[in-house]
């Protein structure tokens, strides 16, 4: 490989001096304009001295203290801490990823003397793992090597290099496996997190700053990840990692440790003589233990009882102060030389477990060093590669890539795609059925205009709707790699438009015009049909633009859809259809020359009226009293009249077709200009005060003597799992084996374990056991085998009832409250009633302390936009929900991933006493240190691809695979070495090979030993007990009120979806105040008051908006515990809707105020409240409509389109848009609760007004076409009793959400006959003895 790949890099010594890290904890009320306060170049605002006094007077909190640390090119330095010690801030400081002003700095970060970042190559792993789940693991690695590797690379070069990650990182297998997500499964965790390591690898950086790297890893796949980055550092890289519990072979490679503690250093230097420091401070390292492990333990606060918290407090002081006034804290360290060919060789050793034989093989080569070594680190000079500045790929290839890339995951968007396609084919038929080969009289006319309004406006709108929403998902990737400097700005904005052309730009408007232009009947000429075509075209751009520029200013859906609705209303309203211009009042009428939609609704106009060559009177309407254009009688059925009358300019077609084209520019470059000013920043959660006392439930827990619990064994009967993949119409198009018959028991009163390594299986295994797999469209789970509970197969409420499950990612909490309320929270759902208030509080402390969770008690969650409790402490309150309940059976996966040594130990001495109990405690796990492993009794071992290895008790396994000839070494942790040793090593061929008949002759040999090995009962001991195990859920008076009180909490502090709830209404009412009031009474405002009452439609969007902003995050959390049995479905529709009315009702009250009365539609007290009514009605139907459609569809973005769709044809049928509308159509609008809401506004609106005309504007007889409202009312078709359409309007506010709650009940009932189904196959294969026996205990158990 040349030197333009992995060989070159600049040595980079990093430095950090004295860095203090400080946070205000009080929110600033500018926060939203010091968005555009300058930043220094680093992105971290540094403090001064001038205001450094008053900034510190504000009640900061300090995060790191005085740190100190020194980083040489070539070495590999290890953060390490406990949860919340500061290790995440540490690196982000570094990186120069901190940019926030509540956040400040002292002391300084140095890059080879520099302050700049930029100077050099970086790179940074985030602990999250931002991928896009629609590609495969090859594919996000090779569209990275192509974004980050720069020319004169080829792309032969960039592909052999992504080949060699792969091999490196063991992803071979799953490389051609798609990334996936909690809807459409894909990679493991343990996969995803490699591929993020290998992404941010492939940037060939000089400094590779990485947070928790080994998280959700394997205890071998870490330790090849932390082997990797020992030999890129060892080739000149400076490589700097967080790590919570690394494996004794993983301290080995460590050049440099910095142990934290609260923030603050208590050793900073070489690993080496780390632990020579500790014991000259009186802490002796015991033999056999992991030195990472026992520097942890020494660094911890134990906070499960005052005397621990005390002593460890004493004992962390003086080892901080033990650092502090040290002398000799960083003696001279000459630079560390390249590595030769035999310390990398070194470097690759690989562990201990594996066979001697495996160990000397010497034809293997490390694919790492292929691509690194060069013979020497400093790179040779060459025209190829500039070392010394960080290098970016062309514009054309970030272009290029990102579009194909961009294509790729749009195309694989099955639902995204269709949504699109159905939204352009539905409104098209839809409006097209509705203004159905319209005639030419003047009922046509009206209605012509009304069809040209929807097709300029109405279709672009809900283009818009539905790419805000997407955008907010999208830009994550953008974000991310615009941080890492692999993508401009310019190249996403390009690349996304590009991308998107042949799949979406062009065919939602061309599908859209062939349907409605000719299903309207509009004149069948080429020319013609291409400038409508056109402008529908230009819409389509302008929307997504404009989309584009309400995401850039927030990421928040709530406030980009606020932006948007408002700038669309802002936009109708200067369309010239609603109102005349001539009704604008003066201040505001120069604004339709700023809206687009005055251009387009213009030119689609001058198009059907004029025509695109723009001469004479225009086409000529059928006039009922003459044929001749020119008869001053039939003057209003020519078109110029037509143009007039609407205050649009005759010659009116290309001109503003130029403009269109120059608003889609406009708001492109708007977006990139706010995206590289406008600083996107995550906030920093303040800590909340608490009442409580702390010092409460500091006692033990008091276990209860195991034979006073009803105990569950738990066993798997040949027990397998297949995933079903399948197309639109449902066929099966593949099979994926999951899990492979498996036989395992697992007993109560211990902690049982399942290890593998990822890819294995674990985590599908305990989602079946606890009944978490759910078919959908696309896919489907198939089981062989059962899951027995004490010999019997249990139903599906039996397990809900008597089990809890603790899921790897920590998805089901709510972000914006504190631990101590959401602990107390789930104490109140979970406990049950006959439990005083008090006592479940008391429980909910306990459990506090137990876990470690003190400290941040009054910290919130946090989420993706405020930072919050860091990744361990989020674990814990995860954890801690669950173990609230006490259940009879706790499944957790992966409760010890992201936490620190210390903390999983601590939490594994309490799932001990649980387990002591009485209770069946099954736990996956990665790693575990050696002192942890004594507390396992059964394990279960898997090997990739679900196949079983061992089964059986802890203490007999080492014996077990002894006697197969592979001997554990007794310094060696038993669990290091089992994973070792059913691991395939992907990295060699050979290895590969080897490695691979190992673990097939491991499969083979449990295979034919597990039969006489055990024994599961065939036949059910006590056929009561199952029944009677199921628990109760807690009645609605008690979980209602708890519910709604969290709900209302959570929303509460998140101001930005306060502010869009209340400003949606408000805000539309206002805009429509400006253009509308004061209204007139002559003729030409009758058009501009039903302009007004037809506004009432549009807050049937509001709804909808308002439900996506907070909906689908609600559903998901109630989806989980309603999985826990926490609360009823009746309890959380209720509360959901009880959060509604305190907001609603204001602000109806408000846009009634602006709508009905500032506009003088109606100024009485009584229309006043009408108005309110209406507005309050049509909100709430639009939030139901949202529940129904989020409930029925998991995909949002397909739900957006198809309401969108649905709710536009409401508003057409309203009534005011469509005059003549189909039969079938006006039956099918009695379901609208727009059409009554329309019906009683306009009638309580028009009652008792009266209109007066112009000379030219009289009919042939002298009278006025329109004198009174009963006038408006009989043109409109709305002469109806307008108490009754009230009524209606009340009644459908009822039914839709009735509606609502009934498929939320049917969804979640759905998927339990689902598994209903599938129990009845299971039982196809027992006898009818078994099956009559376990039907009496699930009788007896109802």
């Amino acid at each position: 490989m040349d030197d333009g790949t992995f060989r070159g890099v600049k040595p980079v010594h990093v430095r950090v001096c004295g860095l203090q890290v400080r946070i205000n904890r009080k929110p600033s009320p500018w926060t939203f304009l010091e968005r555009f306060t300058k930043h220094n170049e680093d992105g971290v605002k540094t403090e001064s001295s001038r205001d450094s006094e008053s900034w510190s007077s504000r009640g900061a909190k300090t995060i790191l203290d005085d740190v100190d640390a020194d980083m040489p090119p070539g070495s590999l330095t290890a953060i390490i801490g406990g949860s919340g010690s500061g290790k995440t801030t540490l690196l982000n400081v570094m990186s120069k990823r901190i940019g926030t002003k509540r956040l400040r700095t002292t002391g300084v970060t140095t890059f080879n003397d520099s302050e700049d970042i930029n100077t050099v190559r970086s790179a940074y792993v985030m602990q999250q793992d931002i991928l896009i789940p629609s590609l495969t693991v090859r594919e996000t690695l090779q569209y990275a090597a192509d974004l980050r590797l720069p020319p004169p690379t080829t792309k032969a070069e960039r592909q052999d290099i992504v080949e060699k990650v792969i091999l490196e990182l063991g992803l071979k297998e799953c490389a051609n496996t798609r990334i996936g997500n909690n809807v459409h499964k894909g990679c493991s965790g343990g996969e995803k997190r490699r591929t993020s390591i290998g992404v941010q690898l492939l940037g060939n950086a000089s400094v590779l700053f990485c947070d928790e790297p080994t998280t959700g890893l394997d205890a071998y796949s870490a330790f090849q990840i932390i082997q990797t980055l020992k030999t890129l550092a060892r080739h000149g890289r400076t490589v700097i990692i967080s790590i919570h519990a690394p494996r004794s072979e993983i301290w080995n490679l460590f050049d440099r440790v910095i142990l934290l503690s609260h923030g603050s250093v208590l050793y900073s230097g070489s690993a080496d003589a780390s632990l020579q420091h500790f014991r000259q401070c009186g802490h002796e390292i015991p033999p056999f233990v992991n030195p990472a492990e026992f520097l942890i333990d020494l660094s911890a606060i134990d906070n499960r009882s005052e005397e621990l918290e005390k002593d460890s407090y004493v004992r962390v002081n003086e080892l901080k102060n033990a650092w502090r006034y040290k002398d000799d804290k960083y003696p001279e360290n000459p630079r560390q030389q390249p590595a030769s060919p035999n310390e990398i060789e070194k470097a690759s050793h690989v562990p201990a477990s594996e066979p001697k034989d495996h160990q000397s093989e010497s034809q293997d080569v490390n694919p790492l060093k292929e691509i690194i070594d060069s013979g020497g680190t400093q790179p040779e000079p060459s025209s190829r590669l500039n070392v010394g500045n960080k290098q970016k790929t062309s514009l054309y290839r970030q272009v290029r890539v990102l579009t194909v890339r961009d294509f790729k995951v749009t195309s694989r968007d099955r639902m995204g795609c269709l949504g699109a396609i159905f939204e352009a084919i539905g409104m098209g038929i839809l409006t097209g059925w509705i203004f159905l080969n319209l005639d030419e009289s003047m009922t046509g006319i009206k209605s012509r205009e009304g069809e040209l309004y929807t097709a300029a406006a109405l279709q672009s709108y809900l283009i818009l709707l539905f790419e805000t929403y997407r955008l907010t998902i999208d830009i994550q990737s953008f974000d991310r790699e615009r941080n890492e400097g692999v993508a401009d700005i310019s190249a996403f904005l390009a690349s996304r438009r590009i991308s998107r052309f042949l799949l979406e730009d062009l065919p939602v408007p061309l599908l859209y015009s062939l349907i409605s232009y000719f299903m309207v009947g509009y004149r069948i000429d080429s020319s013609q049909f291409l400038v409508f075509f056109s402008v529908v075209l230009l819409n389509q751009y302008i929307a997504v633009c404009l989309a584009m520029l309400c995401v850039s200013v927030s990421r928040e859906f709530a406030v980009a859809s606020l932006i948007g609705n408002l700038s669309f209303t802002l936009q109708s309203m200067c369309s010239g259809f609603f109102v005349p211009a001539s009704q604008i009042p003066v201040y505001t009428r120069w604004l339709k020359w700023t809206a687009y939609c005055f251009y387009s609704f213009g030119a689609l106009a001058a198009n059907e009226f004029i025509g695109p060559s723009g001469s004479g009177q225009g086409h000529f309407y059928d006039c009922p009293y003459s044929n001749d254009p020119s008869d001053p009688a039939c003057e209003a059925y020519t078109g110029r009249y037509i143009m007039q009358s609407l205050n649009l300019p005759d010659n009116w077609v290309w001109r503003p077709m130029v403009i269109l084209v120059a608003y889609a520019i406009a708001f492109y470059l708007g977006a990139g200009i706010v995206l590289k000013y406008w600083k996107f920043e995550i906030e920093v959660a303040q800590a909340l005060k608490s009442n409580k006392d702390t010092s409460a439930g500091k006692e033990k827990i008091i276990a209860r003597p195991a034979e006073a619990v009803r105990e569950v064994e738990i066993g798997l009967d040949k027990y397998g799992l297949d995933i079903e993949k399948r197309n639109f119409l449902g066929y099966k198009t593949g099979r994926i084996p999951i899990l492979q018959s498996i036989t395992a028991s697992f007993a109560p009163g211990k902690i049982n374990v399942i290890m593998g390594p990822s890819g294995s299986g674990k985590t599908s295994l305990l989602n079946s056991m606890a009944n978490r797999l759910h078919s959908n469209l696309f896919t489907g789970y198939s089981y062989s085998g059962n899951i027995l509970y004490n010999g019997a197969v249990p139903s599906s409420d039996v397990i809900r009832s008597v089990s809890s499950f603790v899921t790897q990612d920590d998805d089901a909490l709510m972000p914006l409250l504190t631990v101590r309320e959401t602990l107390h929270f789930a104490a109140g759902l979970r406990l049950p009633s006959w439990m005083s208030k008090e006592e479940k509080s008391r429980r909910a402390e306990d459990i506090l302390l137990k876990m470690g969770l003190k400290d941040c008690a009054d910290n919130i969650i946090g989420s993706e936009f405020k930072k919050g409790i860091s990744g361990g402490e989020r674990r814990r309150v995860s954890i801690a929900t669950q173990i609230l309940t006490d259940p009879k059976v706790l499944l957790l996966d992966e409760p010890t991933s992201g936490l620190d040594a210390f903390t999983a130990t601590s939490i594994i001495d309490v799932l001990s006493g649980l387990a002591a109990e009485g209770r069946t405690l099954i736990l996956s796990i990665h790693q575990s240190r050696s002192d942890v492993f004594s507390s396992f009794s059964n394990i279960l071992l898997l090997a990739r691809g679900g196949f079983p290895v061992y089964s059986g008790k802890c203490t007999d396994m080492l014996s077990y695979f002894q006697s197969l000839g592979y001997q554990c070494p007794q310094t060696t942790n038993p669990s290091d070495f089992v994973l070792d040793l059913i691991t395939v090593d992907l990295q060699h061929e050979a290895r590969e090979a080897a490695s691979r008949q190992k673990v097939q002759r491991l499969i083979q040999n449990w295979d034919n030993a597990q039969n006489g090995l055990m024994k599961l009962p065939s036949r059910i001991a006590q056929p009561a007990e199952l029944g009677s195990l199921k628990k109760q859920m807690n009645p609605f008076r008690v979980t209602y009120p708890l519910v709604l009180r969290r709900s209302a909490k959570n929303i509460c502090r998140q101001p930005e979806i306060l502010m869009a709830r209340i400003m949606q209404p408000i805000g539309m009412g206002a805009i429509l105040a400006i253009f509308f009031a004061p209204l007139h009474h002559n003729y030409v405002s009758v058009q501009a008051r039903m302009g007004l009452v037809q506004q009432f439609t549009s807050l049937y969007f509001v709804g909808m908006l308002e439900n996506l902003a907070i909906y689908p995050m609600e559903r998901d959390l109630f989806y989980r515990e309603r999985e826990d049995g926490c609360y009823s479905i009746e309890a959380f529709i209720l509360s959901y809707t009880t959060l509604e009315v305190p907001l609603q009702i204001p602000t109806a009250l408000a846009f009634g105020a602006l709508a009905g009365i500032a506009t003088d539609l109606k100024r009485t007290v009584v229309f006043w409240l009408i108005s309110a009514f209406n507005c309050f009605c049509i909100v709430s139907c639009g939030e139901s409509v949202g529940i129904m459609f989020c409930t029925f569809f998991s995909h949002v973005g397909f739900s957006v389109q198809i309401m969108s769709v649905l709710l536009s044809i409401a508003t057409i049928l309203g009534g005011i848009l469509s005059l003549n509308i189909p039969g079938f159509l006006q039956a099918l609008n009695y379901l609208s609760p727009v059409k009554y809401s329309i019906a009683n506004v306009a009638s309580y609106a028009m009652d008792g007004q009266t209109f007066t005309c112009g000379q030219a504007e009289r009919l042939s007889n002298g009278q006025c076409p329109i004198s009174t409202g009963q006038d408006v009312l009989d043109l409109y078709n709305l002469d109806a009793n307008p108490w009754l359409n009230l009524v209606g309007t009340a009644i459908a506010t009822v039914v839709y959400r009735v509606v609502a709650y009934l498929l939320l009940k049917l969804a979640r009932t759905h998927w339990d006959l689902g598994k209903l189904r599938s129990h009845r196959c299971k039982r196809e294969s027992m006898t009818d003895e078994s099956r009559s026996e376990i039907d009496n205990v699930i009788g007896e158990g109802r």
